[in-house]
């Protein structure tokens, strides 16, 4: 590949299998070092990732420099990307606050090059608002996360924080060295999150909708060269580079903002959750609490995936169902009813498959009934796997 990148290694209990992701890119054919801060060593040997990496390990900032260079600024500059893998609170801390005071943090101050991390800790570290605050910081700088995994952790504890398998790191930073663009020329409609409506000023109606699906779709996308435009209800997630995203509360928002855009969209992908029903009357003022049962009465949303089906045209159109029960009946009636090309459904009420959660387990249908029951993965995983469906039937 003729590309040449940093590893570094930081002090957890993942650091072994760092190992493996220097194997996997070894054999790939890219020409790394790697830099072993001082708590890492005391998990893995230096000599270990020398052997692996046939290149030179670097431990410490003083010490002796193969070329006479000032090393942390040489090596910077020669680096196509630079991975921290696994990479602690600790170090994501410090390049957040810029603090410099090792060999890892000094090279990736001084690189210009795209910074890739992947986390690894125990899963209430993982949660603590500082760090998800510093990574949501380093997000908007343009660094790059990629998410850990979710499962027991070393210290016996359930939950998010387990390294990516080494095979999705190697996946990724393949991805990122040289990007594909199999979508360029594109232009993908993306609805995400939920819709939310007024029953007075200071209540509403919704539904537990993160849009991490949508967003993923959408960020996904994007990096494989399509146009993006994302339409999203209220969310705490931020739009990922290189997509344009239209703010929206209610179902009737969302219809005005997908049927604006629908003449532009080459592929239309329907993730968000949208509301079938909303209060025929908002009250203006705050609706005063009384001794008796309140009753809202409600009325249709308008149906934006059947009348996208009912214009689309050339357009490839995807839709989702999110069931707790007769998934592939309802999802393959969906189809039917909304002229789509394919459905994503899946079953809420399974665990790893719901919808605050960063793994989904999907099921995808075709219009000719075909059934790819997929196991539970990351959600830019089977934005991927979407998109791949995508790209097959605008090739088609």
């Amino acid at each position: 590949m003729g590309k040449y990148i940093i590893v570094g290694v930081t002090g957890g209990i993942a650091a072994y299998k760092a190992l493996d992701v220097v194997s996997g890119l070894r054999k790939k054919g890219i020409e790394m070092n790697v830099i072993l801060t001082k708590n890492a060593s005391e998990f893995v040997s230096p000599l270990s990732f020398q052997a692996i990496s046939n290149n030179y390990v670097i431990t410490d900032t003083f010490q002796e420099p193969k070329n006479w260079d000032v090393e942390h600024i040489s090596l910077a500059k020669k680096a196509s990307l630079i991975l921290v893998a696994p990479a602690t609170a600790n170090i994501i801390g410090k390049v957040a606050n810029g603090i410099a005071d090792d060999m890892l943090s000094t090279t990736i101050m001084a690189a210009t090059c795209p910074i890739v991390f992947a986390p690894a800790m125990n899963t209430n570290m993982y949660a603590n608002p500082i760090v998800q605050k510093n990574i949501e910081f380093l997000k908007s700088q343009e660094y790059y996360f990629i998410e850990p995994d979710s499962g027991w952790l070393a210290c016996g504890d359930l939950g998010k924080g387990k390294l990516a398998q080494p095979d999705r790191i190697i996946e990724d930073v393949i991805n990122y060295l040289n990007p594909v663009q199999d979508l360029k020329g594109q232009n993908i409609l993306v609805t995400a999150g939920p819709t939310v409506e007024s029953i007075d000023p200071m209540r509403y109606l919704t539904n537990h909708s993160s849009g991490k699906m949508g967003y993923a779709i959408a960020e996904e996308a994007a990096k494989r060269g399509a146009n993006v435009q994302l339409i999203s209800g209220p969310t705490n997630l931020q739009c990922p580079k290189g997509v344009n995203k239209i703010g929206i509360k209610s179902a009737q928002d969302m219809y005005d903002a997908v049927m604006e855009k629908l003449s532009w969209s080459t592929v239309v992908i329907k993730a968000a959750a949208v509301a079938d029903y909303r209060p025929v009357q908002a009250s203006p003022s705050k609706i005063k609490k009384t001794d008796q049962d309140m009753i809202i009465e409600l009325t249709r949303n308008p149906d934006i995936l059947a009348e996208v089906g009912q214009q689309k045209g050339e357009k490839v159109l995807v839709g989702f169902a999110a069931e707790t029960t007769s998934l592939l009946e309802y999802a393959t009636e969906k189809i039917n009813k909304k002229n789509l090309d394919f459905i994503v459904a899946n079953n809420i009420s399974e665990p790893g498959a719901g919808f605050q959660g960063d793994t989904n387990i999907a099921t995808i249908i075709d219009r000719e009934g075909h059934v790819e029951e997929l196991p539970k993965m990351n959600k830019a995983e089977l934005a991927n796997i979407i998109l791949n469906k995508v790209k097959n039937l605008l090739q088609n």
